[in-house]
Order: structure tokens, then C-alpha cells, then sequence
């Protein structure tokens, strides 16, 4: 099965301290380390905070939408609901090249 391009908007929820960096969260250490993991097995593509708000946007390489969900359910971040998924849509890209 060929896998496709996605974005993926994610939400902070509430054991999130808008008054901490990021590096201070409850977590932070398992949820850098699933992250990176997910980076190294060619997964996720680029990931980031959104200034200006409580969004963060991935964009991942993968087969399906389900196959992103059961991936994220395993962050340390989603299973503590500082991290939860809103939105997940297949992407084509037009304009550029994402590896």
C-alpha cells in the first residue's frame, strides 16, 4: 500500500501550562523521545507548535488515517490529554517536496 502525505492538527488540552516552555512540561523527556522515534522511522516529517494559539501541525507520511491515530495514541502526551488530535486530512502537495 503506497503511503501518502498528511497534516495533522493537534490541540493542547488542559494539563498543558501555557506559562511553561515546552521543554518544562509534565512528560516532556517519553513525549521528545516517541516523537524523534516516529521521525526516525519516517513517519513524521516535520512537527511543530502554531504561534499564536494551542495548535501544534505535524505532517506525516503514512499509509492511512488510522494508521497516524494508532501511532499518536502511544504518545505519553496523548495518554496524559496534553496532546489530543483534532483534525487528520490527506494532503496533496503541489508546491515543493517533503522527504
Amino acid at each position: 500500500m503506497a503511503e501518502n502525505l498528511f497534516v495533522v492538527i493537534r490541540r493542547y488540552g488542559p494539563p498543558f501550562d501555557p506559562d511553561k516552555h515546552l521543554e518544562a512540561q509534565m512528560d516532556w523527556e517519553a513525549h521528545r523521545v516517541f516523537m524523534n522515534a516516529l521521525e526516525a522511522r519516517g513517519l513524521a516529517r516535520l512537527a511543530g507548535p502554531l504561534q499564536g494559539g494551542d495548535e501544534v501541525l505535524l505532517i506525516f507520511r503514512a499509509v492511512s488515517r488510522e494508521a497516524i491515530e494508532r501511532e499518536l495514541a502511544a504518545d505519553p502526551w496523548t495518554q496524559s490529554g496534553i496532546l489530543s488530535t483534532t483534525r487528520i486530512a490527506r494532503w496533496d502537495l503541489r508546491l515543493g517536496h517533503v522527504g
